[in-house]
């Protein structure tokens, strides 16, 4: 289908934006960041940055991150704190991207890896965490026993890592692999205590549940056509256990290696600096001398012709077919690469988040998003978390000497992610072809 592309620029009449609202909007992402380092510093975040090797001399106009701060703050303003950080950290990275000709050009490529970089060490540590829940519920759901979820509670830079709750797939196996195995560190000791009462919980959780069962069998085994259970069901059910602990290991581990890198990151002196030079940008914007009377709209419009070329070379035809087992290509591949097909849709993801941030830059930034190009973003997030889990779930089976249940559990669940993927294309390719009339480009495009 033929598809207009659009943008969220306003109405047809209107004055042109120009330099004086580029200046304004890294101006107000500036104020954003350092309004979300100062909650992050008095909500106790980053306070074990005192003995940080990495930290950076003293006598800095920005104070290190908990120095000044109160410790034992909520978590959720940590959270919080985090998140807006990164959101104005891509925001910014992204207009110095779009509009780079109307800015210093030496700045802006100092400026751009510097606020890359630190979104991306500071987002490793929570994907990590919704990775490993996302598959834990992912095996208990095609184990037949989907639990109900807590409310996670998501560990910044600067707070102490905790483990959740074991879910029934891996309790089981937890409990015999704790008993050969002893905590080396006060991290570890810390997880260890706190899992032995999780285990005991869900075995007994799981032990009624098993006892419920074999009354309901016994009390229907005398009724016309009762099926019997199947005799592979325990071997399966010990198998998702056994990858459930696996994948709680491995990305567990390295949730605490991004966490120890989200820690050195924030009391580093390349930190500091990339704060350094936002506070200076909250009051002074680099432009070059034609910027301030130059029109934004063309370097914008540049932005949204390469999404369009991008989403242009998506197999969207076959992405509008249901049931098209594409994502599943691949899926037996020993190369422990990521899946090559995905790149293409992690690239629109991008360039759509390139495309929302030069709108927020032309228009006003009071106006509202279109729907289209946040539930198209959205579907975008969902295929890279499916994806990123998939690699994840082939990763584990690739571990030397697991059973073959393990084995097995793992790949019905790596191509369970892969079908994840498949319906977020689906989900993209319908709300990328619907057309949201009225908002042209002010010049009448």
């Amino acid at each position: 289908m033929a598809q207009r592309h659009h943008d969220l620029t306003g109405p047809a009449a209107g004055p042109a934006a120009t330099g004086d609202a580029l200046a304004g909007y890294l101006r107000a992402q500036a104020t954003e960041f350092l309004r979300a380092l100062r909650l992050h510093r008095e909500s106790g975040g980053a306070a074990s940055h005192g003995s940080s090797p990495a930290g950076g001399p003293a006598g800095r106009a920005h104070p290190r991150a908990g120095e000044a701060g109160t410790a034992g703050g909520p978590p959720q303003d940590r959270v919080d704190a985090v998140r807006a950080l990164r959101r104005s950290a891509r925001r910014i990275s992204g207009s110095l991207h779009t509009f780079r000709p109307l800015l210093d050009p030496e700045w802006s490529e100092e400026m751009r890896p510097e606020l890359a970089w630190l979104s991306g060490t500071l987002a490793l540590e929570h994907a990590y965490g919704a990775r490993l829940e996302r598959l834990l519920l992912a095996l208990n759901r095609l184990s037949g026993s989907t639990p109900t979820p807590s409310p996670a509670q998501t560990p910044v830079p600067g707070t102490p890592t905790a483990t959740p709750k074991p879910l029934p797939a891996q309790a089981h196996a937890r409990s015999q692999a704790q008993a050969q195995t002893q905590p080396h560190t006060q991290a570890q000791q810390q997880v260890h205590q706190q899992t032995q009462v999780h285990v005991r919980v869900q075995a007994q959780t799981q032990a009624q549940t098993q006892a419920s069962g074999a009354a309901g069998q016994a009390l229907g085994g005398g009724r016309a056509g009762a099926q019997p259970a199947a005799p592979d069901r325990g071997n399966l059910t010990v198998g998702a256990a056994k990858a459930g602990a696996l994948l709680d290991r491995q990305l567990t581990l390295a949730r605490t290696r991004a966490h120890s890198t989200a820690l050195q990151a924030l009391g580093s002196s390349r930190f500091h600096a990339v704060a350094d030079k936002v506070a200076v940008l909250a009051s002074e914007v680099p432009l070059t001398p034609a910027a301030l009377t130059a029109d934004l709209r063309p370097l914008a419009r540049a932005a949204e012709e390469r999404l369009t070329d991008a989403v242009t070379a998506l197999p969207l035809i076959t992405a509008g077919s249901p049931y098209n087992a594409e994502a599943l290509i691949h899926g037996l591949s020993p190369d422990p690469a990521p899946h090559p097909q995905d790149a293409p849709w992690h690239q629109v993801r991008l360039l759509l988040r390139l495309h929302r941030y030069a709108c927020e830059v032309v228009h006003d930034s009071g106006a509202p998003l279109d729907a289209r190009l946040l539930t198209a973003g959205q579907a975008l997030d969902r295929h890279r978390d499916a994806s990123e889990a998939a690699a994840a779930a082939a990763q584990a089976a690739r571990t030397p000497r697991i059973a073959p249940a393990t084995a097995y559990a793992l790949g019905v669940l790596h191509a369970d992610q892969r079908h994840e993927v498949e319906a977020a294309r689906y989900a993209f390719q319908r709300s990328w072809q619907k057309q949201t009339i009225g908002t042209p480009w002010p010049d009448g495009r």
